[in-house]
């Protein structure tokens, strides 16, 4: 700088020629300024001096306006700053530390390497990058600075022994921008100095940062577990309308419902809905509010919520809202596309006017960005639904999602192609092989059947004392006749129970019975205390009695929740061994199908052996399955027993997905005997006796080959060393079943591990004679 006005000494202006010798006689002074200085106090005893020098760059005539400031280069120190950034500092806090907020620390030496080949070596680098400062005014709110430098008074110098830099060296540079031990290499620490200083002129740019924030922040993907992401959203409008105070919030709306409900997943309030889920859009705003918002789709501001109450008598339920949460002004702004509204954007503030008709004009500029932001969000809520809908609602196995994706392309093209005749091509895997287990509630017709009858006997029976007690205190004869059809039912029930039974009975007590004791509660007073016991037994939903029913309904769920995620666990460890097809459906237990094969796994890798080491690994989970319900009976609300059986089918086959049922199935006639086995052979009897193959406390393996047979005895040996399966392996022939003959079954009984202990084994009748005493 002092060189400069060196220079300037011998202009025609005798004006600029008179200041230059003023500051040149203050370094003459003070040679030091001259010289140069490392020490930071320097610019204390030297400041009045240095106000001098630089009272060009700094004009006092617009310090009081001007944000700006004299600097060293890569530290957060500055000098000689103006009146204005002073009253900036000052209103930020004795704690607030200047620093730049998008320079990284490890980026610094990197960006000073960069400049250094810019200014020493001559390559044209673009590095240049916005910088700018976060600085909170008085009230806590933040304003954004963009720092502008200008570099005119700096220079960089080599010291001895520094590196030269080469063209293979910057080529070097130019691919390794993060490698900060590779620019170490090159420019060595303390090899090169920087001398002089930089002036930083600074603009408030907070309004256009603010909209930057906003933008960003809605682009970013939002997860449902980001609780800071309103924290952050709230401060950028507060930035934006420089208000400390207010609160941001949201009301999607339900077009087919014409109401709002409250967003989920990341903490944003409603102040429209207030405490409520969802409202009719009606109940929630008045018809003016609501033409505005929804018809005319304008924001409204209500500055001051106490006045608008005491002018409007009818009290409009959206400033009744916002009063009974102590707000006080609030802005509504409706979000909206070409397709319509899709929610409300709720800003409020705890002080009357402070939000108004004014500054809601600051929302023009930011509200294309949130309606693209809700727009894109409606869409991935959608995209979410339907990837929820296809997991619980469908079999499309992760497996086999990979074919799924190749037709539904191969779709998309067709028709991005215009092709009309493009569809979705049917899906199927060719030579696979198929797995069939089931463990399933034995005699469970039985059991509810017997729950039922021990309900409705309960019903009737009270009833009955009833009806006796009405007669004995006021005979009149239709009252003896329906105890009569009463005690008809109750002998029907023990002797001769039907499929119809339940409904007949059930419709009775409902139709008949019912009015009569609301007729005998208002006549008969001293009946009223039997009469309300009476309905407080019958359950709301169904009208009748649900106790037994309900503990073996409670009971049947029970068991396929927790086969079920057993099952789920140790498919997890199945699918590392090798990927293959796997779905399970909930019945009176719980089935499960999977196929294996080359077709499936999209890759040539499929040996038997993997058929083999899945077959093993699904005899090992029934064996466990078992065992975990027997431990656990003790917790069911009744006591049921359950059969576990598997299907062994020696032939690979074709398996499609029907596309109407959304679900696989096997294709083609001779694959379909393996359907027809799978759903009658639980229910098969050994030849020549009346007893099922499946049978409580023993495990069944149904196959029709030799080799079948041998390849599981050797499973079955394998399992009797581990003590999972008793000595006693039978070897059985199935009747004839309708369409499929030459059946056969091994049969073998359960060992149960007490206690998880592997030295206690139980058999079937060991564990329940235990579970008796």
């Amino acid at each position: 700088m002092l060189e400069r006005y060196e220079e300037l000494i011998h202009a025609d202006n005798d004006f600029i020629a008179g200041n230059a010798k003023r500051v040149l006689a203050i370094a003459e002074e003070h040679p030091i300024l001259r010289e140069g200085f490392s020490e930071f106090s320097v610019f204390k005893t030297h400041e009045k001096e240095i106000e001098g020098i630089l009272q060009d760059a700094f004009n006092p005539l617009l310090t009081q306006n001007e944000i700006k400031t004299a600097a060293l280069p890569f530290y957060n120190f500055v000098f000689n700053p103006s009146e204005r950034f002073k009253s900036i500092l000052k209103s930020a806090g004795e704690d607030f530390e200047l620093e730049i907020r998008n320079m990284p620390t490890e980026q610094t030496y990197i960006i000073a390497c960069s400049i250094i080949l810019n200014f020493c070596y001559g390559y044209s680098l673009n590095f240049k990058r916005p910088f700018f400062y976060e600085i909170p005014d008085e009230h806590g709110v933040m304003h954004y600075y963009k720092i502008l430098y200008n570099a005119d008074f700096t220079e960089i110098k080599p010291k001895p022994g520094a590196p030269k830099i080469t063209q293979a060296d910057y080529d070097e540079l130019i691919d390794n921008f993060d490698n900060i031990d590779l620019w170490k290499e090159k420019f060595p620490p303390n090899s090169y100095e920087f001398e002089g200083f930089i002036i930083s002129n600074m603009f408030d740019v907070t309004d256009d940062q603010s909209i930057s924030n906003i933008k960003s922040g809605l682009i970013k993907e939002v997860k449902g577990k980001d609780r800071n992401f309103l924290n952050n959203f709230q401060e950028i409008f507060r930035s934006l309308l420089g208000l400390k105070s207010i609160k941001v919030g949201f009301s999607m709306y339900v077009k087919e419902t014409d109401s709002f409900e409250r967003v989920y997943g990341v903490g944003v309030n409603s102040y429209l809905l207030n405490e409520l889920e969802t409202a009719h859009c009606s109940d929630a705003l008045c018809n003016w509010s609501y033409n505005q918002l929804l018809v005319e789709k304008k924001y409204f501001s209500v500055s001051d919520v106490k006045r608008a109450l005491a002018k409007n008598d009818k009290q409009p339920p959206h400033i009744k809202v916002l009063d009974q949460q102590n707000i006080q002004s609030a802005i509504f702004a409706p979000i909206a596309n070409e397709n319509g509204l899709m929610g409300i954007l709720e800003i409020v503030s705890e002080k009357p006017k402070v939000l108004n008709s004014i500054n809601a004009n600051k929302l023009e500029d930011v509200m294309p960005f949130i309606e693209s932001a809700i727009e894109r969000s409606k869409t991935e809520e959608a995209n979410l639904i339907e990837a929820v809908i296809q997991k619980e609602c469908t079999s499309i196995h992760s497996s086999v999602y990979w074919r799924f994706v190749e037709e539904a392309k191969s779709y998309i093209r067709a028709q991005t192609n215009k092709n009309e005749s493009a569809t979705f091509k049917k899906i199927t895997f060719d030579n696979v092989y198929p797995l069939y287990g089931q463990i399933d509630v034995k005699g469970s017709s039985d059991a509810r059947n017997s729950a039922t009858q021990k309900d409705l006997l309960l019903q009737l029976n009270l009833a009955k004392k009833i009806l006796q007690k009405s007669i004995d205190e006021k005979n009149l004869p239709i009252y003896e006749q329906v105890m009569f059809q009463v005690s008809e039912f109750g002998k029907d029930l023990t002797t001769n129970f039907k499929v119809d039974s339940e409904h007949e009975i059930s419709l009775y007590l409902k139709n008949e019975i019912k009015p009569i004791f609301e007729l005998i509660a208002k006549t008969q007073q001293a009946l009223q205390p039997d009469i309300e016991d009476y309905f407080n037994k019958i359950d709301s939903d169904l009208g009748v009695i649900y106790y037994y029913r309900k503990h073996y309904d409670d009971t049947v769920k029970l068991i396929n929740r927790n086969m079920s995620s057993l099952l789920d666990e140790k498919q997890i460890e199945a699918q590392r061994m090798y990927p293959h097809f796997f779905e399970r459906f909930k019945t009176d237990g719980v089935e499960h199908n999977m196929y294996i094969g080359e077709s499936i796994t999209k890759e040539d890798s499929f040996d038997m052996l993997y058929l083999y080491n899945l077959r093993l690994w699904q005899l090992q989970v029934m064996c466990e399955m078992e065992n975990q319900y027997y431990h656990g009976q003790h917790e069911y609300p009744t006591a049921l027993e359950v059969a576990s059986m598997i299907l062994v089918f020696n032939q690979p086959l074709s398996v499609r997905f029907r596309m109407d049922e959304k679900r696989f199935d096997v294709d083609g006639t001779y694959n379909a005997r393996y359907e027809v086995v799978k759903k009658r052979v639980d229910k098969a009897f050994i030849k020549g006796t009346e007893e099922r193959i499946t049978q409580a406390g023993k495990i069944t393996i149904v196959y029709s080959q030799k080799e079948d047979e041998a390849e599981y005895v050797r499973y079955i040996k394998f399992l009797q060393s581990k003590n999972v399966l008793a000595d006693d392996l039978e070897f059985i022939e199935l009747e004839d079943l309708q369409g499929v003959t030459g059946l056969k079954a091994l049969r073998v009984s359960l060992l149960y591990h007490k206690d998880h202990d592997e030295k206690n084994f139980y058999t079937y009748d060991d564990l329940m004679t235990t579970i008796a005493s």
